[in-house]
């Protein structure tokens, strides 16, 4: 359906373009049409079938954003794409929350996150708007786009992008080597003029010339402080503000009135009052600020680097003609065949053929020691190869690989702005223009009521040069870096900033029983069958179960393969959630499943229930087979399983007791297993919810919400939902991918202890962010009303500008002593 307005269009109006997805039919066409023709400011709105595209014109009024939700509104779906652009010339929060005002503004974009620790933007798209339009955004707000090597795609699944021109900035190596000897440059030139200030202290006078003082600072000031006039400039420019402005000014003003003074001369013929060491001293305290801050920034991405670094460049390969050729990583395709010596590192996630050895994959899981792999095991792409030689097929390459998969996670997570992070961005919109305002209050002030305006200017210069905006951007973003690339390293993975403020904030922890707090590989202990041969009733289980995952499916196969063969397969197999299986078996319809099963169905279990009772006490799972034939249904057998504890099961939950927290069990499984469990790990009889069915899971974590927040810990498919339902979820590195997909926190290791670690240093995380917001802001509501009041020197006022930014990162950089609990 391709409508067209009824007039001529305006070849200057507004035109939004949007991939559309879920269209099946022309009546979907229409519909879409409508849902956004309905959004104030739209002229028209065009949908083609065919192309799957939705031209729309308006008056400029709707945002992208907007038109988006119009089209899910009504059902459908809008293709989207995310850009992340390294950006150069950023200094503080208020350049954040200036670019990203710029990007909100370019058409088809529909979110934009700028992370200052990181230097980076995120910007989430309509697909089909390129980067072009995204890097003339961000420049004529005022800053570049670096163009050094981003992380391919095929590496780590991202979607970097960035233009490959000339005349770009320099790389972070050559950036930080350009920093440093601008710092040294800046303070062998600014020490003679701050020797003097020194001398006072002691009753000595060493002023140099003010002829000397101006040739000292002018190179401090105009060379090695040019950046703050540029970068001061393009905010002026783009209607803003940003610390280099605030910078520029204040030294300026310095700068400005010793030269005054100089070429005046003292009307008593002393010496003139200059202040060229203050300027000089400023400038080379900021620049040893940034030079100090980058550093530390640099610190706090150490564990995405420590990852990257596992990735090899090269791949053994075993080519058709059975030789073994090195070739580059990147033209390694699934299902080739690669070679690892010992002491190598595993390029590609494979399954071993041939071989047996260990592997130290202590920086992806966390593990420390090494894990025992042999013909048929998994392995890892990263993890360092023991002494064995080995064959692996393998099974993902680049962005799907494990290791691509974590560093992406951890990536985003970095990426992505805190809750407490949108407090910081209101303030940062309206903090430069506030500093001014109060440093000429502050001028005016001191010039007209004391009437000695050289007082006023270095009052003034004071306010400026306290104010702290880059310690208010760097507070929130430093710490998260911190903190998840940590987590990182112990085997747990955040998805986001919410979760990590989230897990702080959590009263009660859930556990899902199989594969959780239990080893998930339970094993078939006794079969009870009065009426009929254990090893037909086991033959029968087995063919209702073939092709199932569940971990009890997975026992029954294993017992059975050690006994008869099976008999026909089984025909019309339905799974009855949280109740078992059924299908048809030569003719018979054959139950296996749980008590309730056996209740709706109609089966008496009078005859089994005492075996039943013995079984339970002992912890044991309990699965009932029953056959309807002509004479109708009958029970067959029962079946009772055993499934261990993990050895760490009970120290995690004493762990999350010390930490206040009150550990629940809710499992499908009947009451006796949940309860010989709970009192062996440690979880109180009442904090036991047993025979939940999948699907009111997440209805009991809800109920549980009562109490305040809660965390869900699980591994399967029917945990998914409770994972979603919680507050924080949390999927253990063993189980599945819906799993993980629905939790906010993912834990490499099947180990039940790394809850209590993620909760731990998701609370030492945002209490760094809170330390770091209260000094940021403690910072400028301490230092510039004291500024304004006179009663702080412009020299401190720039050394505590300077130092607040170290100080607020070396605050972040005291996470690094955290150690994990469950360290082996």
């Amino acid at each position: 359906m391709d409508r067209q307005p009824d007039t001529a269009p305006d070849s200057t109006e507004p035109t939004a373009r949007l991939g559309i997805t879920g269209m099946s039919c022309a009546s979907c066409a229409g519909r879409v049409e409508k849902a956004i023709a309905r959004v104030p400011g739209v002229h028209s709105a065009s949908v083609n079938l065919a192309t799957e595209s939705a031209t729309v014109r308006h008056d400029g009024r709707p945002s992208t954003a907007e038109l988006v939700a119009a089209v899910e509104a009504a059902g459908y779906g809008v293709t989207r794409e995310e850009h992340t652009l390294p950006i150069a010339g950023m200094s503080c929060a208020s350049c954040v929350a200036r670019i990203e005002k710029a990007l909100s503004a370019v058409p088809g974009v529909l979110s934009a996150s700028v992370n200052l620790a990181t230097e980076q933007a995120r910007v989430g798209v309509v697909a089909g708007t390129g980067p072009e339009a995204l890097i003339s955004a961000i420049e004529g707000a005022g800053y570049t786009v670096r163009r050094d090597t981003q992380e391919s795609d095929d590496d780590t699944g991202g979607t970097a992008s960035g233009p490959d021109a000339a005349g770009a900035p320099p790389a972070p190596a050559a950036a930080r080597d350009h920093e440093r000897r601008h710092l040294l440059y800046a303070a062998v030139l600014t020490l003679p003029l701050a020797l003097p200030m020194l001398g006072m202290l002691v009753g000595e006078h060493w002023a140099l010339p003010g002829s000397v003082q101006l040739l000292l600072a002018s190179p401090v000031q105009f060379w090695l402080g040019a950046r703050f006039y540029r970068a001061g400039w393009k905010a002026l420019s783009a209607g803003t503000g940003n610390m280099d402005l605030l910078v520029a000014l204040g030294t300026s003003a310095a700068f400005g009135l010793s030269v005054h003074h100089l070429l005046a001369g003292s009307p008593h013929h002393d010496a003139p009052a200059l202040y060229f060491e203050a300027s000089a001293v400023i400038i080379t305290l900021v620049l040893m600020g940034k030079w100090l801050e980058a550093r530390a920034k640099r610190q706090t991405t150490e564990a995405i680097r420590a990852l990257q670094a596992l990735r090899p460049a090269t791949a053994r390969i075993r080519d058709a003609a059975g030789r073994e050729v090195e070739v580059p990583l990147a033209r390694v395709r699934v299902g080739d065949v690669a070679i690892v010596l010992p002491g190598e590192r595993i390029p590609v996630d494979g399954e071993i053929i041939e071989g047996q050895s260990h592997a130290d994959e202590s920086l992806l899981t966390g593990e420390s020691l090494p894990v025992a792999k042999e013909a048929g095991s998994r392995v890892t792409g990263g993890a360092v190869n023991g002494e064995g030689r080995l064959v692996v097929r393998t099974t993902a390459i680049g962005a799907e690989s494990v290791l691509a998969r974590i560093i992406r996670m951890v990536e985003d997570a970095q990426a992505k702005k805190a809750p407490i992070q949108r407090i910081v961005d209101r303030v940062s919109a309206v903090f430069v223009p506030v500093v001014v305002a109060i440093a000429l209050l502050t001028l005016l002030g001191w010039g007209w009521l004391g009437g000695d305006w050289t007082q006023a200017v270095l009052n003034a210069v004071a306010v400026l040069v306290i104010a702290c905006p880059c310690a208010l951007g760097l507070a929130t973003p430093t710490a998260i870096m911190a903190g998840t690339g940590l987590a990182a390293k112990a085997g747990i993975l955040i998805k986001d900033a919410e979760a990590l403020e989230a897990a702080c904030t959590l009263r009660t922890v859930a556990f899902d029983k199989t594969g959780t707090l239990t080893m998930g590989q339970p094993a078939l202990l006794a079969t009870h069958a009065p009426n009929a041969d254990a090893t037909d009733a086991l033959a029968l289980a087995a063919a209702v179960q073939q092709g199932s995952t569940h971990p009890l499916a997975r026992a029954v196969l294993e017992a059975q393969a050690e006994g008869a063969s099976l008999p026909a397969p089984a025909q019309d197999i339905k799974v009855l959630a949280g109740r078992g299986v059924e299908g048809q078996v030569d003719g018979l319809r054959v139950l296996l499943g749980n008590e309730r099963l056996m209740r709706e169905s109609g089966v008496d279990t009078s005859a089994l229930e005492e075996a039943a009772s013995a079984e339970a006490a002992q912890g044991r799972s309990l699965a009932w087979l029953a056959v309807e034939d002509a004479q109708g249904i009958s029970l067959h057998a029962l079946f009772a399983f055993g499934d261990p504890p993990r050895a760490e099961s009970a120290d995690a939950i004493q762990t999350l007791k010390t930490l206040g927290l009150r550990p629940v069990l809710v499992s499908g499984d009947h009451a006796g297993a949940a309860g010989v469990l709970a009192q062996g790990v440690g979880i109180a009889a009442e904090d036991v919810r047993a025979e939940v069915l999948p699907g009111d899971k997440a209805e009991v974590v809800r109920s549980l919400r009562a109490a305040g927040p809660v965390a869900m810990v699980g591994d399967g498919i029917n945990a998914a939902p409770a994972l979603a339902a919680a507050d924080v979820g949390f999927a253990m590195g063993s189980g599945t991918d819906v799993a993980m997909h629905a939790a906010g926190i993912t834990l490499m290791r099947p180990d039940p202890r790394l809850v209590a670690d993620a909760i731990e240093i998701s609370r030492l995380t945002t209490r760094k962010i809170r330390q770091n917001l209260f000094w940021a802001f403690a910072y400028n509501v301490i230092g510039i009303p004291l500024a304004a009041a006179g009663l702080l020197n412009p020299v401190i006022a720039g050394a505590a500008m300077a130092l607040s930014s170290v100080s607020v990162v070396s605050n972040t950089l005291l996470l690094r002593r955290w150690s994990p609990r469950a360290h082996h």
